[in-house]
Protein backbone atom coordinates (compact mmCIF):
# COMPACT_ATOMS: atom_id res chain seq x y z
CA UNK A 1 0.00 0.00 0.00
CA UNK A 2 1.34 3.32 -1.03
CA UNK A 3 2.87 5.44 1.93
CA UNK A 4 0.92 8.74 2.72
CA UNK A 5 1.63 10.93 5.73
CA UNK A 6 -1.73 10.45 8.15
CA UNK A 7 -1.47 14.15 7.98
CA UNK A 8 -2.39 13.98 4.55
CA UNK A 9 -5.46 11.05 4.97
CA UNK A 10 -6.66 13.10 7.40
CA UNK A 11 -6.86 16.04 5.58
CA UNK A 12 -8.05 14.49 2.41
CA UNK A 13 -10.77 13.09 4.28
CA UNK A 14 -12.08 15.92 6.41
CA UNK A 15 -12.22 18.12 2.59
CA UNK A 16 -14.45 14.99 1.30
CA UNK A 17 -17.50 14.09 2.09
CA UNK A 18 -18.53 10.68 2.20
CA UNK A 19 -22.33 11.44 1.21
CA UNK A 20 -21.41 12.92 -2.06
CA UNK A 21 -19.00 10.27 -2.89
CA UNK A 22 -21.10 7.54 -2.30
CA UNK A 23 -24.58 9.43 -3.14
CA UNK A 24 -22.84 9.42 -6.84
CA UNK A 25 -22.96 5.96 -6.98
CA UNK A 26 -25.96 4.34 -4.41
CA UNK A 27 -28.98 6.01 -3.91
CA UNK A 28 -29.19 7.50 -0.73
CA UNK A 29 -32.15 7.96 1.07
CA UNK A 30 -31.96 10.39 4.25
CA UNK A 31 -32.74 8.38 7.61
CA UNK A 32 -32.85 10.78 10.45
CA UNK A 33 -28.82 12.13 11.14
CA UNK A 34 -27.08 9.28 8.66
CA UNK A 35 -28.68 8.31 4.93
CA UNK A 36 -29.50 4.56 3.92
CA UNK A 37 -29.41 2.82 0.91
CA UNK A 38 -29.28 -1.60 0.51
CA UNK A 39 -26.12 -2.60 0.19
CA UNK A 40 -23.88 -1.86 -2.88
CA UNK A 41 -21.75 -5.20 -1.49
CA UNK A 42 -23.86 -7.80 -1.35
CA UNK A 43 -27.42 -8.93 -2.32
CA UNK A 44 -30.63 -7.70 -0.21
CA UNK A 45 -34.08 -5.64 -0.58
CA UNK A 46 -33.83 -3.81 3.33
CA UNK A 47 -31.78 -0.90 3.17
CA UNK A 48 -29.20 -2.15 6.06
CA UNK A 49 -26.66 0.01 4.54
CA UNK A 50 -25.72 3.74 6.35
CA UNK A 51 -23.53 6.44 5.53
CA UNK A 52 -23.08 8.84 8.42
CA UNK A 53 -21.84 12.04 7.35
CA UNK A 54 -20.54 13.03 10.82
CA UNK A 55 -18.58 10.59 11.29
CA UNK A 56 -17.41 9.94 7.65
CA UNK A 57 -17.50 6.41 7.97
CA UNK A 58 -20.07 3.64 6.25
CA UNK A 59 -21.10 0.67 7.58
CA UNK A 60 -24.09 -2.41 6.54
CA UNK A 61 -25.45 -4.20 8.79
CA UNK A 62 -26.06 -6.80 6.84
CA UNK A 63 -22.57 -7.96 5.42
CA UNK A 64 -20.48 -5.75 7.56
CA UNK A 65 -18.97 -3.68 4.54
CA UNK A 66 -17.38 -0.63 6.42
CA UNK A 67 -14.73 2.06 5.82
CA UNK A 68 -14.03 5.88 4.75
CA UNK A 69 -14.80 7.27 1.19
CA UNK A 70 -11.13 5.62 0.40
CA UNK A 71 -11.70 1.90 1.06
CA UNK A 72 -15.55 2.79 -0.25
CA UNK A 73 -13.57 3.65 -4.00
CA UNK A 74 -11.73 0.63 -3.41
CA UNK A 75 -14.36 -1.41 -2.92
CA UNK A 76 -17.14 0.20 -5.14
CA UNK A 77 -15.21 1.29 -8.03
CA UNK A 78 -12.29 -1.59 -7.96
CA UNK A 79 -9.54 1.42 -7.41
CA UNK A 80 -6.19 0.51 -5.90
CA UNK A 81 -5.56 2.69 -2.63
CA UNK A 82 -3.33 4.90 -4.70
CA UNK A 83 -5.73 5.07 -6.87
CA UNK A 84 -8.28 5.80 -4.69
CA UNK A 85 -6.76 8.36 -3.09
CA UNK A 86 -5.72 10.25 -6.29
CA UNK A 87 -9.51 10.81 -7.34
CA UNK A 88 -10.63 11.60 -3.90
CA UNK A 89 -7.23 14.46 -4.23
CA UNK A 90 -8.20 15.77 -7.43
CA UNK A 91 -11.50 16.12 -5.92
CA UNK A 92 -10.44 18.04 -3.31
CA UNK A 93 -7.99 20.27 -4.68
CA UNK A 94 -5.15 18.53 -3.31
CA UNK A 95 -1.44 17.72 -4.49
CA UNK A 96 -0.62 14.49 -3.50
CA UNK A 97 3.69 14.46 -1.41
CA UNK A 98 6.39 13.85 -3.78
CA UNK A 99 7.81 11.58 -1.92
CA UNK A 100 4.86 9.19 -2.48
CA UNK A 101 6.53 5.40 -2.59
CA UNK A 102 4.58 2.51 -3.49
CA UNK A 103 4.67 -0.90 -2.61
CA UNK A 104 4.88 -4.30 -3.82
CA UNK A 105 1.19 -5.25 -4.94
CA UNK A 106 1.39 -1.27 -6.66
CA UNK A 107 4.32 -2.35 -8.30
CA UNK A 108 2.71 -5.12 -9.29
CA UNK A 109 -0.50 -3.54 -10.96
CA UNK A 110 2.14 -0.67 -12.39
CA UNK A 111 3.74 -3.87 -14.24
CA UNK A 112 0.32 -4.76 -15.31
CA UNK A 113 -0.41 -1.91 -16.69
CA UNK A 114 3.06 -1.62 -18.72
CA UNK A 115 2.46 -5.18 -19.90
CA UNK A 116 -0.94 -3.69 -22.09
CA UNK A 117 0.29 -0.63 -22.83
CA UNK A 118 3.45 -1.97 -24.58
CA UNK A 119 0.80 -4.68 -26.38
CA UNK A 120 -1.38 -1.59 -27.34
CA UNK A 121 2.00 0.04 -28.63
CA UNK A 122 2.90 -3.20 -30.63
CA UNK A 123 -0.53 -3.45 -31.97
CA UNK A 124 -0.15 -0.22 -33.31
CA UNK A 125 3.16 -1.16 -35.26
CA UNK A 126 1.58 -3.89 -36.34
CA UNK A 127 -1.54 -1.97 -38.01
CA UNK A 128 0.88 0.27 -39.77
CA UNK A 129 2.59 -2.94 -41.01
CA UNK A 130 -0.53 -4.36 -42.61
CA UNK A 131 -1.51 -3.16 -45.78
CA UNK A 132 -4.63 -5.60 -45.45
CA UNK A 133 -5.72 -4.30 -41.51
CA UNK A 134 -5.13 -0.79 -42.90
CA UNK A 135 -7.73 -1.52 -45.79
CA UNK A 136 -10.15 -2.85 -43.85
CA UNK A 137 -10.25 0.01 -41.58
CA UNK A 138 -10.21 2.39 -44.70
CA UNK A 139 -12.70 0.98 -46.30
CA UNK A 140 -14.85 1.33 -42.92
CA UNK A 141 -14.14 4.63 -43.32
CA UNK A 142 -11.95 5.23 -40.52
CA UNK A 143 -9.68 7.81 -41.04
CA UNK A 144 -6.06 8.23 -39.35
CA UNK A 145 -6.58 10.69 -36.97
CA UNK A 146 -9.04 8.88 -35.26
CA UNK A 147 -7.14 5.62 -35.55
CA UNK A 148 -5.16 7.47 -33.27
CA UNK A 149 -7.53 9.45 -31.06
CA UNK A 150 -8.70 5.14 -29.67
CA UNK A 151 -4.90 3.90 -30.56
CA UNK A 152 -6.49 1.55 -32.92
CA UNK A 153 -4.24 -1.41 -33.76
CA UNK A 154 -3.70 -4.79 -35.61
CA UNK A 155 -3.06 -8.36 -34.13
CA UNK A 156 -1.41 -10.76 -36.25
CA UNK A 157 -2.67 -13.96 -37.71
CA UNK A 158 -0.46 -15.96 -35.25
CA UNK A 159 -0.33 -18.05 -32.11
CA UNK A 160 2.97 -16.38 -30.76
CA UNK A 161 3.47 -12.79 -32.30
CA UNK A 162 2.93 -11.38 -29.31
CA UNK A 163 3.80 -13.80 -26.99
CA UNK A 164 7.26 -13.69 -29.23
CA UNK A 165 7.78 -9.69 -28.93
CA UNK A 166 6.62 -9.39 -25.20
CA UNK A 167 6.56 -12.31 -22.98
CA UNK A 168 10.80 -12.35 -23.68
CA UNK A 169 11.20 -14.38 -20.07
CA UNK A 170 8.97 -16.58 -17.51
CA UNK A 171 8.43 -13.01 -15.29
CA UNK A 172 6.91 -10.98 -18.89
CA UNK A 173 4.94 -14.19 -19.47
CA UNK A 174 3.36 -14.63 -16.68
CA UNK A 175 2.08 -10.74 -16.52
CA UNK A 176 0.85 -10.99 -20.33
CA UNK A 177 -1.05 -14.40 -19.08
CA UNK A 178 -2.51 -12.17 -15.98
CA UNK A 179 -3.68 -9.54 -17.98
CA UNK A 180 -5.79 -11.59 -20.38
CA UNK A 181 -3.22 -11.09 -23.41
CA UNK A 182 -2.47 -14.82 -23.56
CA UNK A 183 -4.43 -18.37 -23.30
CA UNK A 184 -3.59 -21.40 -21.89
CA UNK A 185 -5.11 -24.72 -23.72
CA UNK A 186 -6.04 -28.23 -21.89
CA UNK A 187 -2.10 -29.33 -22.54
CA UNK A 188 -0.72 -26.01 -20.99
CA UNK A 189 0.53 -24.63 -24.33
CA UNK A 190 0.34 -20.57 -23.53
CA UNK A 191 -0.68 -18.75 -27.09
CA UNK A 192 -1.48 -15.48 -28.25
CA UNK A 193 -5.33 -14.78 -27.20
CA UNK A 194 -5.71 -12.27 -29.93
CA UNK A 195 -5.27 -12.89 -33.35
CA UNK A 196 -5.53 -11.49 -36.94
CA UNK A 197 -7.93 -8.35 -35.50
CA UNK A 198 -8.61 -5.25 -35.66
CA UNK A 199 -7.72 -4.29 -31.92
CA UNK A 200 -9.20 -1.50 -29.79
CA UNK A 201 -7.63 -0.77 -26.64
CA UNK A 202 -10.06 0.02 -23.42
CA UNK A 203 -8.93 2.41 -21.27
CA UNK A 204 -9.74 3.35 -17.34
CA UNK A 205 -10.66 6.58 -16.02
CA UNK A 206 -7.51 7.59 -15.98
CA UNK A 207 -6.51 6.88 -19.98
CA UNK A 208 -4.61 3.90 -18.79
CA UNK A 209 -5.05 0.67 -21.02
CA UNK A 210 -6.98 -2.18 -19.15
CA UNK A 211 -7.81 -4.55 -21.22
CA UNK A 212 -8.85 -4.86 -25.48
CA UNK A 213 -11.62 -5.83 -27.89
CA UNK A 214 -10.63 -7.19 -30.92
CA UNK A 215 -12.85 -7.70 -34.14
CA UNK A 216 -12.65 -9.90 -36.93
CA UNK A 217 -11.22 -8.73 -40.44
CA UNK A 218 -12.99 -11.38 -42.11
CA UNK A 219 -16.92 -11.01 -42.20
CA UNK A 220 -17.52 -14.46 -41.97
CA UNK A 221 -14.79 -14.94 -38.90
CA UNK A 222 -16.51 -15.99 -35.45
CA UNK A 223 -17.11 -14.81 -32.88
CA UNK A 224 -16.96 -11.43 -34.44
CA UNK A 225 -15.44 -9.77 -31.51
CA UNK A 226 -13.32 -10.48 -28.71
CA UNK A 227 -12.68 -8.93 -25.24
CA UNK A 228 -10.40 -9.66 -23.11
CA UNK A 229 -11.39 -11.78 -20.29
CA UNK A 230 -12.13 -10.15 -16.13
CA UNK A 231 -8.65 -9.47 -14.30
CA UNK A 232 -7.69 -7.45 -11.83
CA UNK A 233 -7.61 -4.04 -13.71
CA UNK A 234 -10.72 -5.34 -16.58
CA UNK A 235 -14.39 -5.53 -15.32
CA UNK A 236 -16.38 -5.18 -18.15
CA UNK A 237 -19.88 -4.52 -16.13
CA UNK A 238 -17.98 -1.73 -14.89
CA UNK A 239 -16.21 0.05 -18.01
CA UNK A 240 -17.62 2.20 -20.86
CA UNK A 241 -15.44 2.11 -23.86
CA UNK A 242 -14.92 5.33 -24.74
CA UNK A 243 -15.43 7.15 -21.92
CA UNK A 244 -12.00 8.38 -21.89
CA UNK A 245 -12.19 9.75 -25.40
CA UNK A 246 -15.32 11.65 -24.39
CA UNK A 247 -14.26 12.88 -21.10
CA UNK A 248 -10.79 14.12 -22.92
CA UNK A 249 -12.75 15.91 -25.83
CA UNK A 250 -15.60 17.69 -23.95
CA UNK A 251 -14.99 20.23 -20.88
CA UNK A 252 -18.19 19.25 -20.03
CA UNK A 253 -20.46 16.41 -20.60
CA UNK A 254 -23.51 17.41 -21.23
CA UNK A 255 -24.94 14.30 -23.08
CA UNK A 256 -23.77 10.84 -22.77
CA UNK A 257 -24.78 8.80 -26.01
CA UNK A 258 -24.63 4.89 -25.00
CA UNK A 259 -24.29 2.74 -28.57
CA UNK A 260 -23.28 -0.90 -28.88
CA UNK A 261 -20.40 -1.33 -30.78
CA UNK A 262 -16.76 -0.41 -30.77
CA UNK A 263 -17.46 0.98 -34.63
CA UNK A 264 -20.16 2.78 -33.75
CA UNK A 265 -18.40 5.24 -30.73
CA UNK A 266 -15.49 5.58 -33.11
CA UNK A 267 -17.42 6.55 -36.49
CA UNK A 268 -19.68 9.10 -34.37
CA UNK A 269 -16.34 10.71 -32.98
CA UNK A 270 -15.46 10.89 -36.50
CA UNK A 271 -18.34 12.61 -37.77
CA UNK A 272 -18.13 15.22 -34.63
CA UNK A 273 -20.23 13.22 -32.33
CA UNK A 274 -18.06 12.90 -29.08
CA UNK A 275 -19.72 11.89 -26.53
CA UNK A 276 -20.55 8.53 -27.90
CA UNK A 277 -19.34 5.00 -25.35
CA UNK A 278 -20.58 1.46 -25.88
CA UNK A 279 -21.16 -1.36 -22.36
CA UNK A 280 -18.52 -4.12 -23.76
CA UNK A 281 -20.50 -7.03 -25.05
CA UNK A 282 -22.81 -7.16 -21.93
CA UNK A 283 -26.41 -5.01 -20.93
CA UNK A 284 -26.28 -2.10 -19.28
CA UNK A 285 -25.66 -2.82 -15.56
CA UNK A 286 -26.45 -0.92 -12.16
CA UNK A 287 -22.56 0.12 -12.23
CA UNK A 288 -22.88 1.53 -15.97
CA UNK A 289 -25.92 3.34 -14.77
CA UNK A 290 -24.08 4.99 -11.78
CA UNK A 291 -20.82 5.61 -14.06
CA UNK A 292 -23.09 7.39 -17.10
CA UNK A 293 -24.89 9.85 -14.28
CA UNK A 294 -21.55 10.71 -13.07
CA UNK A 295 -20.16 11.96 -15.95
CA UNK A 296 -23.49 13.42 -17.69
CA UNK A 297 -27.06 14.48 -16.46
CA UNK A 298 -28.48 13.16 -20.15
CA UNK A 299 -28.32 9.50 -21.34
CA UNK A 300 -29.24 8.34 -24.85
CA UNK A 301 -29.60 4.63 -24.92
CA UNK A 302 -29.10 3.96 -28.78
CA UNK A 303 -30.50 0.81 -30.08
CA UNK A 304 -31.90 -1.89 -33.26
CA UNK A 305 -35.97 -1.25 -33.23
CA UNK A 306 -35.69 -5.04 -33.18
CA UNK A 307 -37.37 -7.28 -30.38
CA UNK A 308 -33.47 -7.79 -28.85
CA UNK A 309 -33.17 -3.55 -29.32
CA UNK A 310 -36.62 -3.02 -26.92
CA UNK A 311 -34.98 -5.96 -24.22
CA UNK A 312 -31.95 -4.58 -24.09
CA UNK A 313 -33.38 -0.66 -23.37
CA UNK A 314 -36.32 -2.28 -20.77
CA UNK A 315 -32.49 -3.92 -18.69
CA UNK A 316 -31.68 -0.17 -19.43
CA UNK A 317 -34.66 0.94 -17.50
CA UNK A 318 -34.25 -1.12 -14.66
CA UNK A 319 -30.35 -0.11 -13.89
CA UNK A 320 -31.56 3.45 -14.45
CA UNK A 321 -34.54 3.59 -12.27
CA UNK A 322 -32.79 3.76 -8.75
CA UNK A 323 -30.56 6.29 -10.34
CA UNK A 324 -32.94 8.95 -11.46
CA UNK A 325 -32.38 11.45 -9.22
CA UNK A 326 -33.97 15.18 -10.16
CA UNK A 327 -31.94 17.31 -12.47
CA UNK A 328 -31.03 13.76 -14.67
CA UNK A 329 -32.73 12.64 -17.49
CA UNK A 330 -32.62 9.24 -19.77
CA UNK A 331 -33.88 8.96 -23.18
CA UNK A 332 -34.15 5.67 -25.59
CA UNK A 333 -33.47 6.38 -29.64
CA UNK A 334 -34.32 3.08 -31.61
CA UNK A 335 -33.09 3.09 -34.91
CA UNK A 336 -34.67 1.66 -38.48
CA UNK A 337 -34.46 -1.84 -39.17
CA UNK A 338 -30.37 -2.57 -40.16
CA UNK A 339 -29.76 0.45 -39.12
CA UNK A 340 -27.14 1.24 -36.45
CA UNK A 341 -24.75 4.63 -35.50
CA UNK A 342 -22.05 3.89 -37.54
CA UNK A 343 -24.42 3.99 -41.16
CA UNK A 344 -26.94 6.80 -39.64
CA UNK A 345 -23.93 8.97 -39.31
CA UNK A 346 -22.39 8.72 -42.57
CA UNK A 347 -25.40 9.03 -44.48
CA UNK A 348 -26.97 11.75 -42.52
CA UNK A 349 -23.94 13.57 -40.55
CA UNK A 350 -23.99 14.93 -37.46
CA UNK A 351 -26.40 17.23 -37.48
CA UNK A 352 -29.19 13.87 -39.22
CA UNK A 353 -27.79 11.81 -35.90
CA UNK A 354 -28.87 14.85 -33.18
CA UNK A 355 -31.97 15.74 -35.03
CA UNK A 356 -33.03 11.80 -34.05
CA UNK A 357 -31.35 12.12 -30.80
CA UNK A 358 -33.83 15.55 -29.95
CA UNK A 359 -36.76 13.03 -30.67
CA UNK A 360 -35.85 10.27 -28.46
CA UNK A 361 -38.34 9.06 -26.28
CA UNK A 362 -38.06 10.09 -23.00
CA UNK A 363 -37.83 7.19 -20.08
CA UNK A 364 -41.01 8.09 -18.35
CA UNK A 365 -43.14 7.47 -21.50
CA UNK A 366 -40.77 4.32 -22.87
CA UNK A 367 -41.45 2.98 -19.44
CA UNK A 368 -45.58 3.36 -19.25
CA UNK A 369 -45.39 2.00 -22.92
CA UNK A 370 -43.70 -0.83 -22.57
CA UNK A 371 -45.46 -1.96 -19.18
CA UNK A 372 -48.46 -1.61 -21.19
CA UNK A 373 -47.87 -2.61 -24.45
CA UNK A 374 -50.29 -6.10 -23.90
CA UNK A 375 -52.87 -4.86 -21.77
CA UNK A 376 -55.76 -2.85 -22.34
CA UNK A 377 -56.41 0.05 -20.72
CA UNK A 378 -59.87 0.85 -21.40
CA UNK A 379 -60.59 -2.26 -18.66
CA UNK A 380 -60.52 -2.18 -14.97
CA UNK A 381 -58.79 -5.39 -14.93
CA UNK A 382 -55.88 -3.90 -17.30
CA UNK A 383 -55.37 -0.41 -15.40
CA UNK A 384 -55.06 -2.48 -12.41
CA UNK A 385 -52.69 -5.09 -13.96
CA UNK A 386 -50.15 -1.77 -15.04
CA UNK A 387 -50.60 -0.32 -11.83
CA UNK A 388 -49.68 -3.67 -10.25
CA UNK A 389 -46.49 -3.84 -12.69
CA UNK A 390 -45.68 -0.20 -11.68
CA UNK A 391 -45.98 -0.41 -8.54
CA UNK A 392 -42.55 -2.10 -7.62
CA UNK A 393 -40.51 -0.31 -10.38
CA UNK A 394 -41.48 2.96 -8.75
CA UNK A 395 -40.88 2.11 -5.59
CA UNK A 396 -36.88 2.03 -6.94
CA UNK A 397 -37.52 5.97 -7.90
CA UNK A 398 -35.03 8.20 -5.08
CA UNK A 399 -37.43 10.76 -3.27
CA UNK A 400 -38.10 14.22 -5.68
CA UNK A 401 -39.95 15.61 -8.37
CA UNK A 402 -39.19 12.69 -10.99
CA UNK A 403 -40.65 10.62 -8.44
CA UNK A 404 -43.77 12.36 -8.07
CA UNK A 405 -44.72 12.96 -11.44
CA UNK A 406 -43.98 9.29 -12.23
CA UNK A 407 -46.63 8.16 -9.52
CA UNK A 408 -49.27 10.98 -10.62
CA UNK A 409 -48.53 9.56 -14.55
CA UNK A 410 -49.40 5.80 -13.33
CA UNK A 411 -52.76 8.14 -11.54
CA UNK A 412 -53.58 9.24 -14.48
CA UNK A 413 -53.50 6.21 -16.99
CA UNK A 414 -55.19 4.11 -14.24
CA UNK A 415 -57.13 6.13 -12.28
CA UNK A 416 -55.25 4.56 -9.08
CA UNK A 417 -54.64 7.39 -6.58
CA UNK A 418 -50.70 7.67 -5.93
CA UNK A 419 -51.38 6.35 -2.28
CA UNK A 420 -52.15 3.19 -3.96
CA UNK A 421 -49.24 3.42 -5.76
CA UNK A 422 -46.66 4.50 -3.68
CA UNK A 423 -43.84 2.18 -2.37
CA UNK A 424 -45.16 -0.22 -0.09
CA UNK A 425 -43.76 -0.01 3.37
CA UNK A 426 -40.87 -2.13 3.18
CA UNK A 427 -39.51 -4.65 5.87
CA UNK A 428 -38.34 -3.56 8.87
CA UNK A 429 -34.82 -2.99 8.60
CA UNK A 430 -32.02 -5.29 10.73
CA UNK A 431 -32.28 -3.12 14.22
CA UNK A 432 -30.03 -0.58 14.74
CA UNK A 433 -27.26 -0.79 17.98
CA UNK A 434 -28.74 2.15 19.34
CA UNK A 435 -28.54 0.78 22.94
CA UNK A 436 -26.21 -1.45 23.94
CA UNK A 437 -28.23 -5.14 25.31
CA UNK A 438 -26.16 -4.62 28.09
CA UNK A 439 -24.59 -1.89 30.17
CA UNK A 440 -21.65 -0.90 29.00
CA UNK A 441 -18.57 -0.48 30.90
CA UNK A 442 -16.90 2.96 31.34
CA UNK A 443 -14.20 2.03 29.70
CA UNK A 444 -16.27 0.71 26.42
CA UNK A 445 -18.49 4.07 27.03
CA UNK A 446 -15.55 6.35 27.01
CA UNK A 447 -14.35 4.42 23.49
CA UNK A 448 -18.26 4.72 21.98
CA UNK A 449 -18.24 8.67 22.61
CA UNK A 450 -14.78 8.65 21.00
CA UNK A 451 -15.63 6.92 17.98
CA UNK A 452 -18.89 8.97 17.50
CA UNK A 453 -16.64 12.42 17.97
CA UNK A 454 -12.67 11.59 18.03
CA UNK A 455 -12.24 15.12 18.73
CA UNK A 456 -13.84 14.76 22.06
CA UNK A 457 -10.40 13.63 23.19
CA UNK A 458 -8.70 16.41 22.95
CA UNK A 459 -10.43 17.44 26.08
CA UNK A 460 -8.85 15.08 28.03
CA UNK A 461 -5.59 16.06 30.06
CA UNK A 462 -2.43 14.36 29.63
CA UNK A 463 -0.85 12.67 31.21
CA UNK A 464 -3.76 10.18 31.57
CA UNK A 465 -4.42 10.04 35.24
CA UNK A 466 -6.02 6.81 34.51
CA UNK A 467 -3.41 5.16 33.03
CA UNK A 468 -2.55 2.73 35.31
CA UNK A 469 -5.83 1.14 36.25
CA UNK A 470 -6.27 -2.37 36.03
CA UNK A 471 -9.30 -3.13 34.06
CA UNK A 472 -10.03 -4.83 30.51
CA UNK A 473 -10.00 -2.34 27.37
CA UNK A 474 -7.71 0.68 29.07
CA UNK A 475 -4.86 0.20 26.90
CA UNK A 476 -7.22 0.17 23.64
CA UNK A 477 -8.25 3.71 25.11
CA UNK A 478 -5.49 5.31 25.94
CA UNK A 479 -4.31 3.82 22.23
CA UNK A 480 -7.33 5.42 20.50
CA UNK A 481 -6.62 8.87 22.43
CA UNK A 482 -3.02 9.09 21.79
CA UNK A 483 -3.80 8.81 18.21
CA UNK A 484 -6.82 11.74 18.56
CA UNK A 485 -4.20 13.74 19.88
CA UNK A 486 -1.44 13.15 17.68
CA UNK A 487 -3.97 13.77 14.49
CA UNK A 488 -6.56 16.14 15.70
CA UNK A 489 -8.54 16.99 12.63
CA UNK A 490 -8.92 12.77 12.49
CA UNK A 491 -12.84 11.62 11.31
CA UNK A 492 -14.40 8.41 12.64
CA UNK A 493 -13.69 6.38 9.65
CA UNK A 494 -10.09 7.55 9.51
CA UNK A 495 -9.36 6.24 13.51
CA UNK A 496 -11.11 2.77 12.28
CA UNK A 497 -8.60 3.06 9.31
CA UNK A 498 -5.88 3.61 11.67
CA UNK A 499 -6.95 0.60 13.54
CA UNK A 500 -7.67 -2.00 10.53
CA UNK A 501 -5.34 -5.14 11.20
CA UNK A 502 -5.74 -4.62 15.18
CA UNK A 503 -7.01 -7.26 17.54
CA UNK A 504 -9.72 -5.31 18.66
CA UNK A 505 -10.51 -3.56 15.21
CA UNK A 506 -13.82 -5.69 15.28
CA UNK A 507 -14.63 -4.63 18.31
CA UNK A 508 -13.97 -0.29 17.52
CA UNK A 509 -16.33 -1.19 14.51
CA UNK A 510 -19.00 -1.84 16.21
CA UNK A 511 -18.70 0.57 18.93
CA UNK A 512 -18.72 3.19 16.33
CA UNK A 513 -21.51 1.75 14.35
CA UNK A 514 -24.17 2.48 16.93
CA UNK A 515 -26.08 5.46 16.52
CA UNK A 516 -25.86 7.36 20.41
CA UNK A 517 -28.33 9.62 21.40
CA UNK A 518 -27.67 13.43 22.19
CA UNK A 519 -26.04 15.48 20.35
CA UNK A 520 -21.88 16.90 21.09
CA UNK A 521 -22.50 18.73 23.99
CA UNK A 522 -24.12 16.19 25.67
CA UNK A 523 -21.69 13.29 24.39
CA UNK A 524 -18.69 15.71 25.66
CA UNK A 525 -20.28 15.73 29.13
CA UNK A 526 -20.91 12.18 29.48
CA UNK A 527 -16.90 11.67 27.92
CA UNK A 528 -15.43 13.66 30.48
CA UNK A 529 -17.84 12.29 33.35
CA UNK A 530 -16.89 8.75 32.05
CA UNK A 531 -13.08 9.90 32.62
CA UNK A 532 -13.69 11.18 36.10
CA UNK A 533 -14.78 7.79 37.24
CA UNK A 534 -12.11 6.37 35.61
CA UNK A 535 -9.71 8.70 37.10
CA UNK A 536 -11.32 7.90 40.82
CA UNK A 537 -11.72 4.15 40.51
CA UNK A 538 -7.85 4.67 39.83
CA UNK A 539 -7.26 6.61 43.38
CA UNK A 540 -9.53 3.90 45.01
CA UNK A 541 -7.66 0.99 43.11
CA UNK A 542 -4.36 2.74 44.72
CA UNK A 543 -5.49 2.88 48.14
CA UNK A 544 -6.72 -0.33 47.48
CA UNK A 545 -3.05 -1.34 47.51
CA UNK A 546 -1.70 0.70 49.86
CA UNK A 547 -4.36 -0.59 52.70
CA UNK A 548 -3.84 -4.62 51.80
CA UNK A 549 0.22 -3.64 52.36
CA UNK A 550 -1.21 -1.73 55.56
CA UNK A 551 -2.44 -4.69 57.12
CA UNK A 552 0.12 -7.44 56.23
CA UNK A 553 3.30 -5.76 56.68
CA UNK A 554 2.63 -1.68 57.52
CA UNK A 555 3.53 1.27 55.43
CA UNK A 556 6.87 3.42 55.99
CA UNK A 557 6.46 7.17 56.09
CA UNK A 558 6.05 7.60 52.57
CA UNK A 559 3.63 5.24 51.81
CA UNK A 560 1.17 6.87 54.78
CA UNK A 561 1.77 10.31 53.39
CA UNK A 562 0.74 8.96 50.01
CA UNK A 563 -2.43 6.70 51.26
CA UNK A 564 -3.45 10.15 53.27
CA UNK A 565 -3.14 12.42 49.49
CA UNK A 566 -4.94 9.83 48.15
CA UNK A 567 -7.69 9.21 50.55
CA UNK A 568 -8.51 13.21 50.23
CA UNK A 569 -7.93 13.51 46.82
CA UNK A 570 -10.80 10.87 46.76
CA UNK A 571 -12.73 12.37 49.10
CA UNK A 572 -12.61 16.01 47.06
CA UNK A 573 -14.06 14.14 43.93
CA UNK A 574 -17.32 13.24 45.90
Amino acid sequence: MARLPDAFIDELLARTDIVEIVGARVPLKRKGREYAAPCPFHDERTPSFYVSPTKQFYHCFGCGAHGTAISFLMNYDRLEFLDAVEELARRAGMELPGDTRQGPQESDLRDQYAALEAAARLFQRQLADSPRARAYLEGRGVDADTCARFGIGYALDGYSSLKDALGTDERRLRLLERTGMLSRNERGHVYDKFRDRIMFPIHDRRGRVIAFGGRVLDRDASPKYLNSPETALFHKGRELYGLWQARQANTKLERLIVVEGYMDVVTLFQFGVTQAVATLGTSTTPDHAELLFRNAPDVYFCFDGDAAGRRAAWRAVESVLPRMKDGRQAFFLFLPEGEDPDSIVRKEGAAGFDARLAQATPLSRFFFDELGRDINLGTLDGRARLAERARPLLAQLPDGAFADLMRQELQRLTGVGTAGVAAPAPPRPPARPRTPTRKRSLVRSAMALLLQQPSLGLSVERPYRFASLRQPGVPLLLELLEVVHRRPEISTGALLEHFAGHEHAEALRQLAAQALPGDEASWAAELHDAIAQLERQTLQQRIDELQQKQRSQGLDSFDKYELRQLLQALAGRG
